[in-house]
């Protein structure tokens, strides 16, 4: 998984895997989903991040399924 901010345009994009993207859809006003051939998500895009994941710095922890 990659996290890439646009500070120009406060976009944030999470791509989920690796695949060429066959379908978008928008989820609300500010959130887009993109699918690829086999409907799986593959990315999202939250506009206006800074107010709704609170600014481009981001933090990721690694959970064991099992807690």
């Amino acid at each position: 998984m990659q996290a890439k901010y646009f500070q120009d345009t406060d976009t944030l994009y999470l791509e989920l895997r690796d695949s060429q993207v066959v379908k978008t859809r928008d989820l609300d006003q500010d959130t887009i989903l993109d699918y690829d051939g086999k409907g799986q998500v593959v990315g999202i895009t939250i506009e206006h991040a800074k107010t709704r994941v609170g600014g481009p710095g981001i933090e990721l922890e690694t959970v064991d399924a099992s807690r």
